[in-house]
């Protein structure tokens, strides 16, 4: 297995947490008796001193080796030899450590968590290119992770004006950054506000401050991106983004992949042959910038929306902040998660059942932590993300606010069956419905109402209401996608169905004939049929009521 190809597969599978069908002995050999040889990525990236000095001539099994002759050395250089080991563990990529770590903890006759504290340490102290992250040393004295994840949020009430659902994201958020080597889900900070001046740039520098090897990259290239994160496994803060990611499709792209660790990888040509390579994206990203990022992105960010402060209000100025006090959070940040990174790992804990599946994997990383923390903070963090990503109407995509305009329209005409003009009709008659300026600054048009409801299997057919026949949509074509897609998982079709036994009971449009449905959009008044429709809604309850508004009143009730 030496070459490329095999190499790229052997970081794959251990990513993926099997390595045991490669590594089948303590000694880090595969099931044919050969050493592994894990394959350099960044090679075009400025590397650190022990990077640069395994890139110039280590490899892996030359590593082992060494390794192996400092475990076996005389008992008066043992002290020596450990130092020794603990420094070239150190300056190993996440995955060729991840790859050793369990033999060479044997070896050295230690517990893994001791071992993997050990190497953090020694990584924290570690010199980076250009010296640009600061070293961190460890506390000697225990820390207690309630204790600490209050000063943290005390520490950005100081500095920032958000809600307290808020500050207990970001202080769980700041946590999960140190503990990168063994969380699963990596989700976006996304630091949103409405207008200019409500604190973005302060809370993400802020969170810079306290957060592992934070590295501020605006306006930050793709090319950069995967580069950066695969040498230097930063915390990237990225500002600014509603100037410079809006039209860059590669780089949300690789920001979305960066999401999950089984995923967190892309491939790229290098060097003047092209040479295929394997980048790691894998990493803490934070976003700030003015309004929603894109959907994607937004789907596996943890938002954090921000509001100017009024007069009134007074904050502490970061500039004049006293540094004493971020080296003692990250000191105490080093020691708590180095001590008890074990622990979070195999938590399992139990997402709020407002939040649905992607929510519910963002907030899985910042529930391991607060549940390990104890005290207030499991009830601190749940609530945190009912708040913050329980409600789905605050994020939902435009898909799906189609489909709610749509069951609107539905439920307001008390029909079964609608002509396509009709619908269109009904949905552009809320001027404030992104249909107003959907095509570029235009309406909404018939063939884009049918392309995008073809996104979701939906198809117009011929419907007739009363003696007219056009293409349009009969309410059981939408059923599947209501439920799958709008908070209520109810039946949706009407209870008015029964009464629409006349042929008449449907129609919604003007007695004139035409062969035009483009003529169709000027809507006359309901029919008497549609009229007593209504009736029976108001008689029988609302068809469309969601069970939303309940869900909702129950999230604010633990709040």
């Amino acid at each position: 297995m030496n070459n490329a190809s095999d190499k790229v597969n052997l970081a794959l599978l251990d990513q993926l947490h099997i390595e045991q069908k490669h590594l089948t002995n303590e000694g880090g050999t595969n099931e044919h008796g050969d050493e592994h040889d894990c394959a350099r990525t960044a090679n075009d990236v400025p590397s650190s001193p022990r990077a640069e000095q395994e890139r110039l001539g280590d490899t892996d099994a030359q590593l082992r080796q060494d390794i192996a002759d400092a475990a076996t050395a005389e008992p008066r250089t043992e002290s020596i030899a450990d130092a020794y080991m603990i420094e070239r563990l150190a300056a190993l990529q996440p995955l060729q450590y991840d790859r050793v770590r369990r033999s060479e903890a044997n070896r050295l006759g230690c517990k893994l968590s001791t071992l993997d504290g050990m190497v953090r340490k020694a990584r924290s102290a570690g010199a980076t290119p250009d010296g640009m992250f600061d070293a961190v040393q460890e506390c000697d004295e225990p820390v207690d992770g309630e204790a600490l994840l209050d000063e943290i949020a005390d520490t950005v009430r100081s500095f920032v004006r958000c809600e307290m659902p808020t500050v207990h994201a970001v202080t769980l958020w700041i946590a999960m950054t140190w503990l990168m080597d063994i969380v699963e889900v990596a989700p976006i900070a996304a630091i949103t506000a409405p207008e200019k001046r409500c604190g973005k740039s302060q809370l993400l520098a802020l969170m810079g401050r306290l957060s592992y090897r934070p590295l501020a990259a605006s306006n930050i290239t793709p090319a950069a991106l995967f580069r950066v994160i695969e040498a230097w496994h930063p915390t990237l803060l990225i500002d600014e983004a509603d100037a410079f990611m809006k039209e860059n499709e590669e780089l949300r792209g690789l920001l979305n992949c960066g999401h999950t660790r089984d995923n967190a990888f892309v491939v790229r040509t290098v060097g003047d042959d092209h040479t295929p390579k394997r980048f790691i994206v894998w990493g803490a990203k934070a976003i700030a910038g003015i309004g929603q990022l894109s959907e994607t992105l937004m789907d596996r960010s943890i938002t954090l929306e921000l509001r100017r402060k009024l007069p009134s209000e007074t904050l502490q100025k970061l500039r004049h902040a006293d540094a004493d006090i971020f080296v003692t959070l990250r000191s105490k940040l080093a020691k708590w998660t180095g001590d008890r990174a074990q622990d979070i790992c195999h938590a399992r804990p139990t997402a709020p059942d407002g939040l649905n599946d992607r929510a519910a994997d963002n907030w899985e990383p910042l529930l391991q932590i607060a549940d390990v923390a104890g005290g207030e903070w499991p009830g601190r963090a749940r609530r945190a993300a009912l708040r913050l990503s329980g409600d789905e109407g605050n994020s939902q995509s435009v898909g799906s606010e189609l489909l709610s305009d749509i069951q609107a329209v539905f439920e307001r005409r008390g029909v079964d069956r609608i002509f396509m003009a009709d619908l269109l009709s009904e949905l552009l008659q809320d001027e404030e419905a992104p249909w107003k300026t959907w095509n570029r600054g235009r309406e909404m048009t018939i063939l884009q109402l049918g392309k995008k409801l073809k996104d979701y299997g939906i198809k117009s057919k011929s419907v007739r209401i009363g003696y007219n026949s056009w293409k349009g949509y009969q309410i059981e074509q939408f059923s599947d996608a209501f439920a799958r897609y709008l908070c209520s998982k109810r039946d949706t079709a009407p209870s008015v169905t029964e009464s629409l036994s006349s042929i008449d009971a449907g129609l919604s449009v003007s007695e004139a004939q035409t062969r035009d449905p483009s003529d169709m959009l000027a809507v006359t008044a309901e029919s008497p049929s549609d009229n007593a429709c209504d009736g029976v809604t108001v008689e029988t309850g609302s068809v469309g009521e969601s069970n939303c508004g309940a869900a909702d009143d129950a999230a604010e009730s633990e709040l």
